[in-house]
């Protein structure tokens, strides 16, 4: 899992590309995770030959992707009616998309279309997610071919979709208002570490299937347990407040809800005990917690009755 690791198996979650020829990655990096898939981007760089000169072009992003189990399918319009249909059509189908905007200089990636407005993750922008209507979309987009024609060249619309070879038992669905949750200032934490949170999910929670006796959301296993779950941490740690917990918490619910994930009723014990290790070891992490049990550097302490024996920084 990630929090078990030194290194992050994914890498971070939404944050913008460091240099100025990676986008191509990033936009590959985006979609995977759309699709539940967790790759680094310096794998991504390294199979598609990335180069600071040239960036990346459709055909090494293509070989990425087939390494990735996935492959570009490029379609190509004048239209722009007709290249808004096909858009929306592939991410009504929870496909994502690639699209190579500013006279074909700029990768990004589109995840939803929704009342003419499109879910937007452009790895130069910060906050990365963004919602674009589809005016601001189509003049972003559209492409001038001047090796054609070059006095009145000819407009194009190309759009490249991330088909997956694998089974997608989960894909992301990055509604409009689930963009704005993201945007919000406080929620920058929860963008950036998107991946950390999915991959320790997914050890919890299951893909949504018709076999699976009794699923409960992550919303309605909260509704049951978090009580507990506060208490307890909050207790045993005994600096970190109810509220910094709850927002743990919610950060996990909102990435569970985002992938449909839920917990078989049957597993709800272990889903408690892996939850309340989680959120213990955050609260270590981010606030420390003093020697115990003869652990090294932990020095003698006078003896406390149990209900003061908490862990404070």
């Amino acid at each position: 899992m990630a929090s078990g690791q030194n290194g992050q198996v994914g890498g971070p979650g939404f944050y913008p590309q460091p240099n100025e020829w990676t986008c191509g990655p990033f936009a590959l990096k985006h979609a995977l995770l759309a699709l539940g898939r967790m790759v680094d981007v310096g794998e991504i760089t390294q199979t598609a030959k990335t180069h600071w000169w040239s960036g990346t072009n459709e055909i090494q992003l293509a070989r990425a992707a087939r390494v990735f189990e996935c492959d570009l399918v490029l379609e190509r319009k004048s239209d722009a009616e007709e290249a808004r249909k096909v858009l929306t059509q592939h991410l009504r189908e929870q496909t994502p998309v690639l699209l190579c905007v500013d006279e074909w200089s700029h990768w990004i990636t589109v995840l939803r279309a929704e009342d003419r407005r499109f879910v937007v993750v452009d790895s130069l922008d910060d906050p990365l997610l963004s919602v674009r209507t589809w005016p601001q979309l189509r003049n972003w987009w559209r492409y001038h071919d001047t090796e054609y024609a070059a006095e009145k060249p000819p407009v194009l619309f190309d759009m490249m979709a991330v088909a997956p070879r694998f089974r997608t038992t989960v894909k992301g669905d990055f509604s409009v208002e689930r963009v704005k949750f993201l945007r919000r200032p406080e929620n920058r934490r929860l963008a950036r570490h998107w991946n950390e949170y999915l991959e320790d999910l997914l050890e919890i929670c299951k893909p949504p299937s018709v076999r699976i006796a009794e699923p409960l959301s992550m919303g309605e296993f909260l509704r049951r347990h978090q009580e507990l779950l506060l208490t307890r941490v909050v207790y045993w740690h005994g600096d970190v407040s109810r509220d910094e917990v709850t927002r743990i918490l919610r950060d996990l619910r909102f990435v569970s809800e985002t992938y449909g994930l839920v917990i078989p009723a049957s597993m709800s014990r272990r889903a408690l005990a892996d939850l309340g290790i989680l959120v213990a070891l955050w609260t270590c992490a981010d606030r420390g917690v003093n020697g115990m049990f003869g652990a090294a550097g932990a020095d003698p302490r006078p003896s406390q009755s149990p209900k003061r024996r908490k862990r404070q920084r």
